[in-house]
């Protein structure tokens, strides 16, 4: 097993998260703020970034088989200093995990929120679309709204 090669993939693994997390706020901040130009692009950014996380991630797990357990007994057999280095990338790299998974469960908990919302508001607006829709094929289809053209003069 190769010191360098695990290391950098580490190191490259948590520039990626960071990089996810500071597009992850841009979705936040465009959600909160309402700005939808270009919003579909971030997320087409996003996906292509998690696409390279995840082959990096592949790399490091063929390099070091075995997950965790594989890694920490990799560290082990290390010498101090290089053990420490790279206890410290993999430390870093699962605590940007952390807080990346944490903004986006926390983002979306605000669009549920935002959804319950709406969907409440057009319930009570439109008592009458409160009925159950059914597809010709006889499923069940949800009242999402999407074809629905509001007067903004109320």
């Amino acid at each position: 097993m190769d010191f360098d090669r695990c290391r950098d993939i580490l190191l490259r693994e948590g520039e990626l998260v960071g990089e996810i997390g500071a597009l992850q706020d841009a979705v936040h901040a465009a959600v909160t703020g309402r700005d939808w130009e270009g919003f579909e692009g971030r997320f087409a950014e996003l996906e292509e970034k998690g696409r390279g996380l995840e082959a990096l991630e592949a790399e490091r797990e063929a390099l070091i088989p075995g997950a965790a357990d594989g890694f920490y007994a990799f560290a082990a057999s290390l010498p101090d200093d290089r053990r420490r280095e790279i206890s410290e990338a993999y430390r870093g790299l699962k605590i940007a995990a952390v807080r990346v998974k944490t903004a986006g469960d926390t983002l979306m908990a605000y669009i549920a929120s935002q959804r319950a919302t709406m969907a409440g508001f057009f319930d009570a607006a439109f008592p009458e679309r409160s009925a159950k829709t059914y597809s010709p094929a006889g499923t069940q289809v949800s009242d999402d709204m999407r074809s629905m053209v509001l007067n903004r003069h109320f």
